[in-house]
């Protein structure tokens, strides 16, 4: 354990900066890689709650979508392409295939473990939380409230894209919508600079 974290070296994965290297030379748009990085701070947090590899969470979660420019958003080759190119890369097998599945309408498999649900409800959070924190006055997400949150969940106008279904899915990992908001925005809130809030 270095620093807190558990390194799956024997796997064969690369550091937290080969990766981000690697994401932003498949990824130019900022936003995106906002996102990827929100989603790695999200699933840090849920590691950190269930007791989890957090390298190999937080990984999943900032390589979930480099293949999104790739692939176009095409959202029937969106996370296979992205998972054969992080297994050649030396991704923890788990986190390939919680990438993977994090997409389920490119593959036959649905999502089943803590690391799948994980993933797909702690990555679609975070547009749920960016939509609710840019109607604060000061567009922060330090500002934006649980309830806020689980408030806008409900009005499926809001933040339209969002698939609320997939953010319930934190109910397969045990733990309330109200938990798993106040997990990711706890998550988000230190970092929401490097976020562009």
């Amino acid at each position: 354990m270095i620093l807190g974290y558990r390194l799956n070296v024997d796997k064969g994965m690369k550091s937290r900066d080969y990766y981000l290297e690697l994401l932003k030379q498949n990824v130019k748009n900022p936003k995106m890689i906002a996102h990827c990085m929100a989603s790695e701070a999200v699933l840090r947090s849920l590691a950190r709650h269930f007791n989890e590899d957090e390298e190999v969470w937080g990984l999943a979660g900032l390589l979930h979508d480099i293949d999104v420019e790739i692939t176009d958003g095409d959202s029937l080759r969106h996370g296979p392409i992205g998972a054969q190119m992080l297994e050649r890369e030396g991704l923890a097998t788990d986190a390939v295939e919680a990438i993977l599945l994090h997409n389920e309408k490119a593959t036959e498999k649905r999502r089943s473990t803590l690391f799948h649900h994980a993933l797909a409800a702690g990555e679609t959070i975070t547009g749920l939380i960016f939509a609710v924190a840019l109607v604060y006055p000061d567009k922060k997400i330090s500002s934006v409230k649980t309830k806020s949150v689980v408030k806008r969940m409900k009005e499926k106008l809001f933040a339209a894209s969002v698939n609320r279904d997939t953010i319930m899915e934190c109910e397969k990992l045990g733990i309330s919508i109200d938990e798993f908001t106040s997990i990711a925005l706890a998550a988000l809130s230190p970092i929401e600079r490097d976020l562009g809030f």
